[in-house]
């Protein structure tokens, strides 16, 4: 039987995850057939791709979108799914396809990391509205739209290092993001942080500030347990101790047990302004976006996700 939400659009990048994404097409299009899923591929041959290829299937009608790959193809087919703040088509469906090097934003709705069984997940009609993100960096007058989470100061040079190492061929899979995080952290230094939180004003030295809506970043690190991305909040958490710190909490956050800590400010917000004296980099869902300051904000229900 064919889909309620119509055929599905398959968005991916071929060279994700080395490779990955293309070597797992050839499954999931078996899973869909023995389903009976109208289907239709679309392979991104740069970056923006997904997004201009969410924007032109949901202008041309067609509604049940699907990311093949990781964290990255999910944020650009959701910043072609929003324009303006607003759903593009209010009724399109997203779906997901874990099948990149890395994809933690599926982890917080229970969806396989196995692309046949991912698959298999898009058939039926069980369906969740999830927030999403906003951001707005410095010197930009447009935001971002972000699913999952987004780092403010070393969470964001961490992602510039990993990006680094992964073109360059090393510290290739779930192991890259914790490469990078240790191959960072040495050189990286605090800055003073002024943080607006609907309207409350913070300060702290800090080194990074997680602004966070699902609970899972980094290859499967359990940052932000309390996290709920149907709340119409951020959750915040602002690391504020010494960088040695590092070396007893970061084992504890792949269970999600490192909290409450005594380095770690936690907020929760609707929306929220970060700035800090050293230009800090910005990430959203393993993409570098800008420096310091940054607006956040969250925008509610905005995208339907089928699970």
């Amino acid at each position: 039987m064919s889909s309620p939400f119509g055929p599905l659009v398959l968005i991916a990048n071929p060279q994700a995850g080395r490779g990955k994404v293309e070597a797992a097409l050839p499954a999931v299009e078996r899973v869909l057939r023995d389903r009976g899923l109208d289907y239709r591929i679309v392979r991104t041959t740069h970056a923006g791709h997904a997004t201009e290829a969410a924007r032109q299937a949901l202008r041309g009608g067609e509604r049940f979108l699907v990311a093949v790959g990781g964290d990255g193809t999910v944020h650009e087919v959701v910043n072609g799914m929003i324009s303006g703040g607003q759903p593009v088509a209010p009724d399109a469906v997203l779906g997901v396809v874990a099948a990149g090097s890395g994809c933690d934003f599926v982890r917080s709705f229970g969806l396989p990391h196995d692309a046949a069984q991912a698959a298999g997940h898009l058939a039926g009609d069980q369906l969740r509205t999830i927030d999403v993100g906003s951001v707005t960096c410095a010197g930009q007058d447009q935001p971002r739209y972000f699913a999952n989470i987004a780092e403010v100061g070393l969470g964001g040079a961490v992602v510039a290092r990993t990006a680094a190492l992964t073109r360059a061929g090393r510290f290739l899979g779930g192991a890259k993001y914790a490469a990078g995080f240790w191959l960072t952290l040495p050189r990286f230094r605090p800055a003073p942080v002024r943080i607006d939180a609907d309207g409350h004003p913070y300060a702290w030295r800090a080194f990074n500030v997680v602004v966070a809506n699902c609970r899972f970043y980094g290859g499967g690190m359990h940052i932000s347990p309390k996290s709920d991305p149907g709340d119409c909040l951020l959750d915040v958490l602002v690391m504020t101790g010494p960088k040695s710190d590092a070396f007893t909490t970061l084992p504890k956050v792949y269970k999600g047990a490192h909290l409450p800590h005594r380095h770690i400010a936690e907020l929760r917000a609707g929306q929220l302004r970060v700035d800090a004296d050293t230009p800090f980099a910005v990430e959203a869902d393993g993409e570098i976006l800008g420096v310091t300051p940054a607006s956040f904000g969250i925008i509610p229900a905005v995208i339907t996700l089928k699970v």
